[in-house]
């Protein structure tokens, strides 16, 4: 073993305690993979109301924990289904209020959000540079997106310090807050710089990751390079170019144990590669819950993700008509930007045979979705990794994406030379113009009438390897270099 033994790793949610995008699935199966791999390992997280009420025990207290004044309590309890020591940060801020983490009901940032995640930075800062009743210090500090950046930067100001690592999730969500809101916190003031907190005389708390951290990484190779040139790097790319030398792209993986069609419990018929054609009855199974036509001539097209712009919204709606003419039929589910879920709903009801939109995040549905759909939608305007799109290969639903960051990493075009190669995964478009994404869709159900190539593709698909255990080698790598 290595110099580094001892890992505390940092997010703001995690999967299965609480939920609302692909940064909890990371933190919900990195860490224990890491944990497998021979290190010492501790999950850091706000202790939610929802997150207290979702454990079977009442968690251990295991020290109170002064911060800058503020006095927090840490409780440890084990990820459910796993063995890791889960720590959890209890503060009323976080623990007296349920609903989602970062947002009220009508979608509206939490507007003392900068104070919550500070204390959840300087909570990662103090346990990483003082000794406290935990009784325990990391070799490395391993910080995830905006809400624990200012650990990193809390960090480097004090005499002795772990090596640190930040991951951008999504460079969109920079954690922008105000110069007052910067005084209010009281953050050292030698932040306030260019190279530290200060973007164009506000204050971002994803800078104190980019800005301090030793080795600063991202979810897939290429967004590492869009996020060092405009537009990708919105705003950041002149801090991200001088960091390139410590920035690595390294491409998410997945629980290939909750995502397995041989044995996943959500479905109501599991299949592997060698017997996808029971694929169909999950397929007429959804049609019948949804209330669409059953149909077995005609594709069923997948959408699962936030309704947002990101997602390529704009590309989808304007042609969802000419693809369910295809025929086809679509069903999608996610929440987000009340223009979005109208226009959907609205498209729905003039052709509910075919189209299906239920506005929910529902865990039990999108991967029955997966399961039934033959081909995935995930046209977005950019995509750090994605997740979806590797759940849908190992789900033999042929993804249907847009050339960037992780999708164009993960998913292999069906051209004619793939296709004779036997390596095509799914279809590819470049340009974000609702015309090329019809157009992909076109192909794949062309492809989804030709049986043998179909699944042929399918098989391909099915046997990539996407697990952590590949994606936690290279962090692992990453933390020893880190300590050289």
């Amino acid at each position: 073993m290595s110099a580094v033994s001892r890992l505390l790793f940092v997010a703001s949610e995690a999967y299965p305690l609480i939920k609302t995008g692909g940064l909890a699935d990371v933190a919900g199966s990195l860490p224990e993979v890491l944990r497998q791999g021979g290190l010492d390992v501790r999950l850091l997280l706000p202790a939610y109301a929802d997150v207290l009420q979702r454990l079977e025990a009442a968690p251990e207290v295991l020290a109170e924990l002064d911060l800058a004044g503020q006095s927090a309590r840490i409780l440890e309890c084990r990820l459910p289904g796993t063995p890791l020591r889960t720590w959890l940060l209890e503060h009323p801020v976080f623990s007296e209020r349920v609903g989602n983490p970062y947002h009220d009901a009508d979608g509206a940032p939490w507007s003392d959000n900068a104070e919550r995640f500070l204390l959840l930075s300087r909570a990662a800062a103090h346990i990483s540079t003082c000794d406290t009743a935990l009784g325990w210090r990391p070799d490395i500090l391993h910080c995830n997106d905006w809400h624990s950046g200012p650990a990193i930067a809390l960090t480097h100001l004090a005499r002795q310090r772990p090596r640190t690592v930040f991951t951008i999730h999504n460079l969109a969500h920079m954690g922008i807050f105000d110069r007052q809101v910067f005084e209010r916190l009281e953050l050292p003031a030698q932040l306030w710089q260019e190279q530290g907190l200060e973007f164009y005389g506000q204050c971002s708390f994803i800078k104190g990751g980019l800005v301090f951290a030793d080795e600063i990484t991202t979810v897939s190779p290429t967004y590492a390079r869009e996020i060092c040139a405009s537009p990708g790097g919105m705003g950041l790319e002149g801090l991200l170019s001088q960091r390139r030398d410590h920035l690595l792209g390294i491409l998410n993986g997945i629980d290939s144990q909750t995502w397995n069609p041989a044995s996943d419990p959500h479905l109501v018929q599991t299949y592997d590669a060698d017997s996808v054609q029971r694929k169909a009855l999950s397929k007429s199974a959804l049609q019948q819950q949804l209330g669409l036509q059953p149909r077995e001539d005609c594709p069923l097209l997948g959408f699962v993700g936030r309704l947002v712009e990101q997602k390529g919204l704009e590309l989808v709606l304007p042609v969802i008509g000419q693809l369910l003419d295809g025929p086809a039929q679509i069903v999608v589910l996610g929440r987000g930007e009340p223009r979005y879920e109208a226009a959907l709903q609205a498209l729905a009801a003039q052709r509910p045979d075919a189209l299906s939109v239920l506005l929910a995040y529902d865990e039990t549905l999108a991967h029955r979705i997966e399961a039934a759909a033959d081909i995935f939608l995930m046209p977005s305007l950019f995509e750090p990794c994605g997740l979806n799109q590797l759940y849908s290969l190992r789900y033999g639903t042929l993804p249907v994406v847009r050339a960037v960051g992780g999708l164009v990493d993960t998913v292999v075009d069906a051209s004619e030379q793939t296709l004779a190669a036997g390596t095509a995964t799914g279809f590819v478009f470049a340009a974000p113009q609702a015309d090329d994404f019809l157009h992909a869709g076109r192909r794949a159900i062309a492809a989804w009438h030709d049986r043998p190539v179909w699944q042929a593709m399918q098989r391909t698909a099915m046997a990539e390897d996407f697990s952590w255990q590949r994606s936690a080698e290279r962090y692992l790598e990453l933390y020893r270099s880190a300590t050289d």
